[in-house]
């Protein structure tokens, strides 16, 4: 049987493959936003237009703070306002530093380094802010743009729990009811991005979905800009691992294939290792049974490192992972299942999946997500609580 063609190469046309919806929201203008505007909007404009939104009081009332710690930096950022006090990651094509506005607002910049011409620059620069459009709860906050000494910085909300990556590290497994919070919040946070916006993610994984210590869940790193994601097409390595079947080969694809991308970071964050290939029966039971949850999970029993071309060919070629069975729930088990169907045609899309029993036992569930991620991260509860 011949086996499926797997697209390495992954030129710019190959990885941003015209999806099934596009940006509607228009470009801002090449001028900087008035001081007294939050992104070309009025802040009474924003507000009134997050009481149609799918959130509770507090939701709205945290996105209300935000939008009023946003405008008192007024409308332009620059590498002069922003003091570095930390690291806090690197990504695709970039790192991420903890930095301090001179207002004394706390943010986490995005620095990239891209080898493009200026005026490539700058139109990053002006399809990024449509990010000031995006105000949900389940996504990051996005304070502004900029472009300075050869990198171009992209200001956001800062998380202080970070990354489920890290937290997975801390963690060494994520507790299904933990998941199950995590995942609605995804859930809701991609189906605004679509609904609202006509915005793919393009990037989920376990690094773009943040926490807080007040136990908000955030989604980061959404593909609003067709120029840097062409123009970071080389950089795009660390990220493929995640990357659906239809993608890998260089196809046509849509919003379904965030959804294989969130049904694997579940796996992985599940069993505490990236499940491709997956871990023999023995492994995950020695896993599972010999471990306090203290311990720091042993990784080093794990299935043997796969090259990424190997690694790549069997997500297009070989069946997709599962959830083992007798260590998870059953309707976690037939969620996972429907988000990782190799053909996006069987995959289950966003309103099916929001409507999933597991997801349902998920949003009545009471879920202390705060208390588990400040005990996990070592760090305090936040003192003003809004």
């Amino acid at each position: 049987m011949s086996k499926n063609k797997l697209n390495l190469t992954l030129p710019p046309g190959s990885l941003d493959q015209t999806p099934t919806v596009t940006p509607t929201s228009a470009p801002f203008p090449d001028a900087a936003a008035p001081s007294n505007n939050v992104g070309g909007s009025s802040i009474d404009n924003l507000t009134a237009r997050i009481e149609g939104l799918e959130m509770d009081a507090t939701q709205r009332r945290r996105i209300e703070v935000f939008l009023c710690q946003k405008e008192k930096i007024g409308g332009d950022l620059s590498d002069d306002d922003l003091e570095k006090l930390g690291e806090l990651g690197s990504g695709n094509g970039g790192v991420v530093i903890k930095v301090r506005h001179k207002s004394g607002l706390i943010m986490a910049r995005k620095l990239i380094h891209l080898e493009v011409k200026q005026a490539i620059k700058l139109q990053i620069i002006r399809e990024l802010k449509v990010l000031h459009e995006c105000n949900f709860a389940h996504i990051v906050g996005f304070y502004g743009a900029f472009y300075s000494d050869g990198e171009i910085s992209i200001c956001m909300e800062y998380m202080d729990a970070g990354s489920l990556d890290l937290i997975l590290k801390k963690a060494g497994r994520i507790p299904e009811n933990i998941l199950g919070k995590i995942t609605v919040a995804v859930l809701k946070g991609l189906s605004y991005l679509r609904d609202k916006h006509a915005i793919m993610h393009r990037d989920v994984k376990p690094s773009n979905i943040l926490i807080n210590s007040s136990g908000e869940i955030k989604i980061c790193d959404f593909g609003v800009s067709g120029q840097l994601i062409d123009s970071m097409a080389n950089s795009f390595v660390g990220t493929r691992s995640y990357m659906s079947p239809e993608r890998l080969q260089g196809t046509h694809y849509s919003v379904q294939s965030d959804i294989w991308s969130l049904g694997l970071s579940l796996v992985e964050m599940a069993i505490g290792m990236y499940p491709i290939p997956p871990p023999d029966p023995e492994t995950l039971k020695a896993m599972f049974e010999s471990r306090n949850d203290n311990d720091s999970p042993d990784h080093t029993k794990g299935p043997r490192p796969m090259a990424i071309f190997e690694l790549l060919d069997y997500i297009v070629n070989e069946p997709p992972p599962k959830l083992p069975s007798g260590l998870f729930s059953d309707e976690f088990k037939d969620f996972v299942d429907r988000c990782l169907r190799k053909n996006p045609d069987e995959r289950a899309d966003l309103k099916t999946l929001m409507n999933h029993e597991w997801i349902k036992k998920a949003e009545a569930e009471d879920v202390d997500i705060a208390g588990w991620v400040c005990k996990t991260m070592e760090i305090q509860p936040p003192q003003n609580k809004v």
